[in-house]
């Protein structure tokens, strides 16, 4: 590795970053500016910078280094935030990127423009002051809180088609619970909704037996999904859950049995499923129903996800021991949560995820330790520093 540059820039400060980037309203799927700024940011200290847009969608794609070198680094995140909830809530302005208390306040503050803050942050310092023999690339996405359709999978579909590619990469969503530096992410549970919409025949309910209730059907259906032990779990992962979401009928009248009810559920499941055998377990079961209450069962389903698992190894090892390094915490490797944009990365790359404490996200008031932010950018430089060493 090369020698520091003694007329190197100065450092890049991510809690500055962070106030900028909180100031561009960037609400799924608006860029809102953030984007822009760090295109122009990273193309200053040398990155190759492409905007991959789809759809209504923005992304940015910026790489240090030779293209296709056989050791790449990359980073994952997303500027687009989720949207303010009721205004007249927040005691700040939403995307004023308030500084008060010790803290940033505003949407986006933990989930994640601190985290690409912090990695955008580390990765400019790195290939400025200790230019690697390799490459550092970022994935910046405007689409993780949409939809997801056309966010991180354009920019690996672009990847894919113009012969680049990371080897290795780290996903800076929040990981913590409670402190900072207690746990990564080294895999997700996946997920997946069905919708069920049990058809009868409508009547009166004084008389019952001249209809076909679809209700009883339902509810049966629902009890017998929801009190189903889908498995105990695994080394890796807790056991997968089934939550009943909604139940529907429409029906206002108290004599009128109706001719349809919906319902749908989620299931979080781990790798002893797939996205196909839970289709095809809750099919057998809605057919089960069907023919013992006579009425039809429809259903749809929605896979947002399938799980999966990146080993424990030396992915995990070095960012566990940069982690160490900072927070003096021994982190916790966990595949515990919702999703992220790492299910997509998986297919490209191994991919971890550490980041901040995410006990605000998604909350009025949001807001992040600005403490964190230097710390969380220490880890993702020892990172840097230990990949290329």
């Amino acid at each position: 590795m090369a020698q520091t540059h003694s007329n190197a820039p100065a450092a890049i400060d991510p809690a500055d970053l962070t106030v900028q980037l909180i100031r561009c309203p960037s609400v799924t799927p608006e860029e809102g500016g953030a984007l822009v700024l760090l295109q122009s940011l990273l193309e200053s200290a040398g990155f190759t910078c492409t905007r991959v847009d789809r759809g209504a969608v923005s992304n940015l794609f910026a790489r240090w280094g030779a293209k296709g070198h056989p050791h790449t680094f990359g980073f994952n995140g997303h500027t687009d935030v989720v949207p303010l909830g009721d205004e007249a809530s927040w005691t700040v302005p939403p995307f004023g990127g308030v500084i008060k208390d010790g803290q940033i306040w505003g949407r986006g503050a933990t989930d994640m423009k601190s985290g690409v803050a912090a990695f955008a942050a580390a990765a400019i310092d790195f290939v400025r002051q200790t230019p690697p023999d390799g490459a550092v690339i970022l994935t910046i996405t405007g689409d993780e809180e949409g939809d997801a359709v056309d966010g991180t999978t354009a920019l690996l579909d672009w990847m894919r088609d113009t012969g680049e590619a990371m080897s290795v990469c780290l996903v800076g969503e929040p990981t913590c619970p409670e402190r900072m530096g207690e746990m990564i992410k080294i895999g997700r549970r996946g997920s997946l909704t069905a919708f069920f919409t049990v058809t009868g025949v409508q009547g009166h309910s004084a008389y019952p037996h001249r209809a076909k209730n679809p209700l009883p059907a339902m509810a049966r259906l629902m009890d017998r999904l929801s009190s189903h032990e889908l498995d105990k779990g695994n080394d890796h992962f807790d056991p997968s859950t089934l939550a009943v979401v909604t139940i529907d009928t429409g029906n206002p009248a108290t004599n009128v049995i109706p001719a349809q009810c919906r319902a749908s559920v989620n299931i979080r499941f781990n790798d002893i499923h797939s996205g196909a055998s839970l289709t095809d377990w809750l099919r057998a079961e809605a057919d089960k129903v069907a023919a013992e209450f006579d009425v039809q069962v429809a259903m749809t389903v929605k896979i947002s996800g399938e799980s999966f698992l990146t080993p424990p190894g030396d992915l995990s090892d070095m960012v566990s021991a940069a982690v160490q390094a900072e927070t003096n915490i021994v982190p916790v490797l966990s595949t515990s949560g919702g999703t992220s944009d790492a299910r997509f990365v998986k297919d490209h790359c191994p991919v971890v995820e550490f980041g901040l404490v995410g006990r605000t996200m998604h909350q009025v008031d949001e807001r992040v330790e600005i403490a964190h932010i230097h710390q969380l950018k220490a880890i993702y430089s020892r990172i840097l520093h230990s990949y290329f060493r």
